[in-house]
């Protein structure tokens, strides 16, 4: 008889184990923000080099889920390019903040040598 409690035990740990990460990818998500539209929007898919950065309706800064100060998000922006030049920014601004709070975020990716980045938008629903 075959026994197949090893094979068992290893899906389990591999339920556990992508239940875990799926935890760490909605991070990023949690804050509500509802994202202006465009007629050309993407789906989004999420790389392991991206970096978010959300914006509310009142202009404060999110980063894994944490409120930062702009100052901060240029010291993050400056170690996420040291750690890998590659990276891209994704800034995620509420509909109803200003411009200037997503400008001051490109503005750090600038100054951080960060040229990979953009800004979200959510996709037109048909009438």
């Amino acid at each position: 008889m075959l026994d197949i409690t090893p094979l068992i035990d290893i899906v389990f740990l591999l339920l556990i184990f992508f239940m875990v990460m799926t935890r760490f990818d909605e991070e990023d998500y949690k804050l509500d923000v509802v994202l202006p539209t465009a007629s050309e929007a993407q789906p989004l898919i999420s790389q392991p080099r991206e970096l978010f950065i959300n914006i509310d309706a009142d202009g404060r800064f999110f980063v894994r889920g944490d409120q930062r100060s702009i100052t901060e998000i240029e010291e993050i922006l400056e170690q996420t390019a040291a750690d890998n030049p590659e990276s891209s920014v994704i800034i995620r601004a509420d509909k109803e903040s200003k411009i200037e709070f997503s400008v001051q975020v490109m503005n750090a990716c600038n100054k951080a040598k960060l040229s990979n980045y953009s800004i979200s938008t959510a996709a037109l629903e048909p009438n």
